[in-house]
């Protein structure tokens, strides 16, 4: 058969059945993404004769005669296609994996296209962007700015990686062929609860291609915790790689490895294991009663009550609160529940594996390869000279990769086959077996004085961790902020992490903040109305501000520092813009519109150990090289790090060499999350920076005699009074010396400062099928000092839309027996471009940070807000009050329609 790929033409046979997306990664051309391998993503657009067609639906021998272009083949650096160049220049991405896919479904628009853009990307999903800077990409908006020599922060510099993502040459996990790669798939457990009696492989192992199976027979048997934390010790050691007890539908039960991921995949359908069913139990509260399956053994050291199925509670307060309710004039009372959430990052999970001189190589989507490397060294009893874990650039994280979930059975395999092995997730895989957002359930008891001042804050909280217990108590513990953002003597938080046989709960933007602030945030609003006040006066009258102890979990001293009032600043911000903004209701006498606020406060950092290690050397090229192990993801950490050092170096970003995520060539560091990509490894990038600053002025003020105070760094020399040195000069000098200029330097997550924001929504909501249309929407955050405007306004946008799905269109639906029913993209439904309202973003001022330069990390916080503001406006709009999230249209119809049911009897 021949083909025409990028303008070359060849003969080659696809397998039987070969869809065109894998049979061009094949041959090389790895700009062809997978997301979701059922044409809801487009993440895989090629060219199929100058029209877009997704290529995981398309079989590859329909291209047999057409010209198939692929990412590559529309342009290359330095000749870019003009949306290529469109696209670097907005910058229209931020993890970049679903970038390929949108150059080339936008690349083929037309001007009525361009004017129809919801319609016309509906088939390309982004998860990251929040969309406006992909509709800027599509228009050629320009928003990268060029940055003078020390002078990079405050400027919206692009992305050290933008030529490399928008023409497909940047590297995912996934981008790469190793030779003799071997494919692992997993067989998942049917039921929820069960004990595995007997697995026979017989059948497996004689599928052609198979070479491995192993099961829970075949694994070191030592527990471990998949969640990620520098300090091991706050997750629970509850997990094996395979274990001989299931505890929920998809957990693993064995793997296959074969020289294909059909042969892979024939294997799991041939093995025969027999279950013996054990009783389930779905619901927290259930689970929690005498009697209820017991999930974990009584030998479990980490489990607070193991009868109970309880992982770990909290019982904390400050003051009294009967005295508070009883001091109150105006009670209210109202239970809240959030439900699971998935990730949806558009790159799945996945490892490749590999020995190499007797070490054990991985290559690895996750949010901290140095963390993921330690656990690997604690499984299979390895020294630290024996283990080598990286990252490429990955697609997407939001937390999700703030696991070891795919590393460990690749390394596994690698190990007893001495072959290169791939375990790449499948999308079902991500919904039914990867940790989504835990559901809460938090009954809250507000009382207060007839003005609106608190008397007293009460807050229960049980949250399902699902089978393990993966991030079960950090997040429960940082569920503390939605009670620590007002003040009021008497608090009460009682808290819950509970196991259940559903899919284990792990970490999401927002960490454990985002349920318990729907919660106080929609009780705020109620308890606002119950005193005749506006929502806004009431934050305004009771939110912490300086000087007030930030009361959460306990009375003893920590290391947040709150000095600056950021949040009143925000409140008042989102208060003048929703006074002057002007909004019109969709045309039709059935839609009810309504305004609606909510609040957060996120500390910058979190409260266990957090820990990041930078290198900075001036090469004989005189580009300085940086090293820092945080990894990139579209969290715009590559960038703020190489803005940082520039700044300080007074030299452009361009002359920053960026070396990243590999724990062979970076020093350690926990990982990129809760904002401490910018927070904790930026001061280690800004240490070492002004560290090798210092020594090469050191070095020339000697050189020169003129003492270090009168000498400044410049790019490319050292000005000393009235003499300009070249670098090169000091450079070659220092060599013969045998002085290098480097520096490697440290920095940790204490002191902490506070981040604050406020989400304010204008809506209409249609009365009679329930649609909830944004007509306005603005947030105010406290973002310090910007180190780059262009990234913190994206961070923002991403964040509010994965907020909108949070509380409107996504929908994780499990039945009866604990399974998934709906594990694609089409059916659970994260917000497109036609979802997601463009937002004013409104950048409060403050000094009170502790981070880089001044600068907070802002990407968690953003979404905490959004789904308590849209509850808030739904009430205001038709006095109906929602406590349980999502908002899906069929929802909100039923209550309306219940609602004026009871009106009119």
């Amino acid at each position: 058969m021949t083909y025409v790929v990028n303008g070359r033409s060849f003969d080659e046979q696809p397998d039987p059945g070969q869809c065109l997306r894998t049979f061009l990664r094949s041959l090389g051309h790895h700009g062809v993404k997978k997301g979701c391998d059922a044409g809801d993503c487009g993440a895989c657009t090629v060219w199929l004769d100058d029209s877009p067609v997704h290529s995981c639906i398309t079989p590859a021998f329909r291209a047999e005669g057409h010209e198939v272009t692929t990412i590559e083949g529309l342009g290359s650096p330095g000749q870019l296609h003009p949306m290529q160049r469109q696209f670097r220049d907005a910058p229209g991405f931020q993890c970049g994996f679903c970038t390929a896919g949108m150059i080339m479904t936008s690349a083929t628009f037309t001007e009525a296209q361009k004017a129809d853009l919801p319609r016309a990307l509906k088939g390309n999903l982004c998860r990251c962007t929040g969309y406006r800077a992909i509709e800027d990409a599509v228009n050629g908006v320009v928003g990268v700015e060029t940055a003078a020599p020390g002078k990079a922060v405050g400027t919206s510099v692009g992305p050290p990686a933008a030529e490399g993502v928008v023409t497909g040459r940047a590297e995912f996990t996934m981008d790469t062929h190793v030779e003799g790669m071997l494919h692992l798939k997993v067989l998942h457990s049917p039921h929820a609860h069960a004990r595995i009696t007997s697995v026979d492989k017989t059948a497996a192992m004689a599928v052609p291609g198979v070479h491995r199976v192993f099961t829970w027979e075949d694994v070191p048997r030592k527990r471990f915790s998949t969640a990620i934390h520098t300090d091991h010790l706050v997750d629970p050691d509850d997990t094996y790689i395979l274990d001989d007890t299931v505890r929920f539908v998809g957990q693993r039960v064995a793997a296959v490895v074969a020289d294909t991921v059909g042969a892979a995949e024939e294997g799991c359908r041939r093995l025969r294991v027999e279950y013996e069913e054990l009783p389930a139990v779905f619901d927290p509260e259930a689970a929690m009663a005498d009697g209820a399956p017991q999930l974990h053994s009584a030998d479990d050291p980490f489990v607070r009550d193991v009868a109970h199925n309880v992982l770990l509670e909290l019982h904390s307060h400050i003051g009294d609160v009967d005295a508070g309710f009883a001091a109150a004039d105006v009670i209210h009372e109202g239970t809240y529940s959030s439900p699971r959430v998935q990730h949806a990052h558009l790159e799945t999970h996945g490892s490749i594996a590999w020995v190499e001189d007797g070490r054990l190589n991985v290559r690895t989507s996750s949010q901290s390869p140095s963390i993921a490397k330690a656990k690997l060294a604690h499984l299979f009893a390895l020294r630290p000279d024996q283990l080598h874990v990286f990252c490429e650039r990955v697609g997407g994280a939001f937390g999700g990769k703030q696991e070891v979930i795919s590393e460990d059975l690749a390394a596994l395999a690698a190990l007893d086959t001495g072959r290169p092995v791939c375990f790449e997730y499948t999308r079902e895989e991500e919904f039914t077996t990867a940790s989504p957002r835990h559901p809460m359930t938090l009954a809250v008891r507000l009382g207060a004085k007839e003005d609106g001042t608190l008397t007293a804050l009460q807050v229960r909280n049980v949250s399902n961790t699902g089978a393990y217990g993966n991030h079960g108590g950090e997040t429960l513990y940082a569920g503390g902020a939605a009670v620590m953002i007002y003040r009021c003597p008497n608090k009460k938080y009682d808290a819950y992490s509970v196991y259940t046989n559903t899919v284990p709960s792990g970490a999401l933007r927002g960490y454990g903040m985002t349920q318990p602030a729907f919660a106080v945030e929609s009780a705020m609003d109620e308890l606002a109305r119950a005193v005749h006040l506006d929502p806004l006066e009431l934050r305004r009258r009771n939110i912490v501000k300086p000087g007030d102890p930030l009361l959460a979990l306990h009375e003893g001293p920590d290391d947040v520092m709150f000095n600056e009032d950021g949040l009143g600043k925000c409140i008042d911000a989102v208060d003048h813009a929703l006074a002057r903004a002007v909004t019109e209701p969709p045309p039709g006498p059935d839609w009810l519109v309504g305004s609606g606020v909510a609040s957060s406060l996120h500390e910058t950092a979190p409260p266990t150990e957090h820990l990041s290690e930078a290198w900075v050397t001036l090469g004989d090229d005189l580009v300085y090289e940086l090293a820092v192990g945080t990894v990139e993801f579209g969290e715009g950490t590559s960038t703020a790090h190489v803005q940082i050092a520039a700044n300080q170096l007074g030299t452009t970003p361009s002359r920053i060499r960026l070396v990243q995520s590999d724990t062979d060539r970076t020093g350690f560091d926990t990982g990129a999350f809760a904002s401490a990509g910018l927070f904790v490894a930026g001061n280690a990038v800004l240490r070492a920076a002004n560290a090798v600053r210092d020594r090469i002025l050191e070095f020339a003020a000697a050189h020169t005699g003129v003492h270090v105070v009168m000498c400044s760094l410049g790019d490319g020399e050292v000005v000393c009074g009235e003499q300009h040195v070249p670098l090169a000069e000091l450079v070659a000098l220092a060599r013969t010396r045998g002085i290098r200029f480097t520096a490697a330097r440290k920095a940790y997550g204490s002191p902490r400062s506070v981040v604050s924001n406020t989400q304010g929504f204008k809506i209409a909501v249609h009365q009679v099928t329930g649609e909830i249309r944004v007509l306005y929407s603005v947030q105010a955050t406290d973002a310090a000092v910007v180190i780059n405007p262009a990234q913190v306004r994206g961070q923002v946008e991403g964040g509010l839309a994965q907020g909108i799905g949070f509380a409107l269109t996504e929908n994780y639906q499990v039945d009866a027996d604990g399974t998934m029913v709906n594990p694609n993209l089409r059916n659970y439904r994260i917000p497109t471009y036609a979802d997601v309202p463009r937002t004013e973003l409104l950048l409060v001022r403050s000094a009170d940070s502790f981070g880089p330069m001044g600068a907070k990390g802002i990407a968690e916080c953003c979404i905490n807000p959004v789904a308590p503001a849209l509850a808030n406006a739904l009430h205001d709009a038709t006095g109906v009050r929602f406590r349980a999230l999502p908002l899906t249209p069929e929802r909100v119809y039923s209550r309306l329609k219940r609602n004026r049911s009871i009106r009119t009897a």
